[in-house]
């Protein structure tokens, strides 16, 4: 929801593909599946207003009491009281009787066993992987009932959801499982691009969003909580630094509630927070052996946290140059100053932390987020520049040089992009600083070279765009330059 309007903002493309999904002739299967907090309980309570569904929220409980919960939520949502008390030995039992009780009340007001989008019930078992954990045959029951009845009746639409991303793709799409095949269709949810984020504070200057974005990144909880009637400063006090905030201790509540041994977690993203993010700086800097540092880092990057990266050039990447990066805006922001300056702000305050601690740091930490933002925004520049040709996007470093953003195009065109989040520089200083770099950046294959500007605000002696050189402002970047 916007601050402004108080309305749905976005999934239009997926509430679109879920509606076709229920509406088709047959039965359909569509797992959901993205980190935690990104919107997908909410995408799909949306999607299911007006339809018949029965909606269970996995947990860590026994088998018995989900089984037990999800069989009165179905007696409600049918009008079928018995079903609170069936006599159940597992999920099999309880889902078939389910099915069995919609099928029998014939809610499209036709015929009970005659397939059809509106007598079609909607099953989800969102936080799906609690779920299983409890239930580890759960997948090869559905498998089952799907295979033997559900996918020929036309009567099932069964949304499987959950946050853990590398459970979701082992468990449910991935080859190993007994799912694996199935699914009608899926959908990764991911965060709201800068763009999408924007429509949540709309009075807001484009630099005030653009440093909401840096903050939130795009996910809605986060973006909700923010308020455009206040300063980013009174909102970071509010929020993240008073120990009552409500975003004040999110990094500790997302970790704790998937992770054990949160401790090394914390020494990882820290490491990762001040800048490191090759194994052995990791490594060094937690005091984590190697062979179990892999394991953090994978579960790190399971839930959607942490990505990898290398330096982008038609070549192939060497092993000892990929690093990991801390894709999660807040959790960036937490770990590089909320958690580092915890016994600070317990005793001089939000507001004194602030002055004395992190705005001196904030622009660093804005202009590398402006990075970030400039390379999610060259796809968007392309698609309005009818760039047909498929592409890449990434940065380059070596140990003399940082590119901040590459585009490498099918069609023999790459362009090399320099950042600036702070005062504005003349566009001939800006124009020399990118051309020690262009000769620095690998081109085995003689790439014609473009070179694109992105800067905060409007650059004294901006050069004319052309085919070789582009300029653009933060302005431009949303669309409204």
């Amino acid at each position: 929801m916007s601050e402004a309007t108080g309305d749905f903002v976005g999934r239009d493309r997926e509430l679109a593909a879920l509606a076709e999904s229920h509406d088709s002739a047959g039965s359909s299967f569509v797992p959901i599946y993205g980190r935690r907090r990104v919107g997908k309980s909410e995408l799909i309570l949306r999607f299911l207003r007006g339809r018949p569904a029965v909606y269970h929220v996995g947990k860590q409980a026994s088998a018995g009491l989900q089984i037990r919960e999800f069989l009165t939520e179905a007696a409600a949502v049918l009008g079928e009281p018995l079903l609170a008390t069936f006599p159940a030995d597992g999920w099999k039992a309880a889902l078939e009787a389910v099915v069995a009780r919609f099928r029998g009340a014939g809610r499209d007001g036709g015929d009970p066993h005659t397939p059809g989008p509106a007598g079609k019930l909607v099953i989800v078992l969102d936080e799906f992987q609690w779920t299983a954990g409890a239930s580890p045959e759960l997948p090869s029951v559905l498998q089952e009932l799907w295979d033997r009845s559900w996918r020929r009746s036309g009567k099932i639409m069964l949304i499987l959801c959950g946050s853990f991303i590398g459970f979701m793709e082992r468990e449910v799409l991935g080859r190993g499982s007994p799912l694996f095949g199935r699914r009608t269709a899926q959908i990764l949810l991911r965060p709201f691009d800068f763009r999408e984020a924007a429509r949540f504070h709309p009075s807001l200057s484009i630099v005030d969003r653009a440093k909401v974005y840096f903050l939130c990144g795009g996910v809605p909880l986060y973006l909700r909580a923010f308020s455009a009637s206040a300063s980013i400063d009174t909102n970071l006090c509010r929020l993240l630094l008073d120990e009552y905030g409500p975003l004040h201790r999110e990094a500790d509540f997302l970790l704790r509630e998937e992770l054990r041994d949160v401790e090394n977690y914390y020494a990882v993203l820290l490491a990762l927070s001040s800048g490191l993010g090759h194994n052995r700086d990791i490594a060094r800097f937690t005091g984590i052996a190697d062979r179990s540092l892999h394991y953090y880092l994978k579960q790190l990057v399971d839930l959607g946290y942490l990505s990898t990266r290398y330096p982008l050039t038609a070549g192939k990447p060497a092993a000892r140059h990929v690093r990991y990066v801390l894709e999660d805006p807040l959790l960036r922001f937490w770990f590089r100053f909320v958690f580092p300056n915890t016994s600070y702000i317990a005793q001089m305050g939000a507001a004194r932390a602030l002055a004395d601690r992190i705005r001196p740091e904030l622009p660093a930490f804005f202009g590398a987020a402006f990075e970030r933002l400039c390379r999610e925004a060259l796809p968007v520049l392309y698609a309005e520049e009818g760039v047909t040709a498929a592409f890449r996007v990434g940065e380059y470093w070596d140990k003399h040089t940082q590119i901040d953003v590459v585009g490498l195009r099918d069609d023999g065109w790459t362009d090399l992009g320099e950042c600036k989040w702070g005062a504005a520089r003349s566009a001939t200083t800006l124009s020399a600083e990118l051309d020690k770099k262009v000769a620095s950046y690998p081109n085995p294959g003689h790439a014609t070279i473009g070179r694109r500007f992105f800067t905060r605000d409007a650059v004294p002696g901006r050069q004319k765009k052309d085919a070789g050189e582009r300029w653009y402002t933060l302005a431009d970047l949303y669309g409204e330059g």
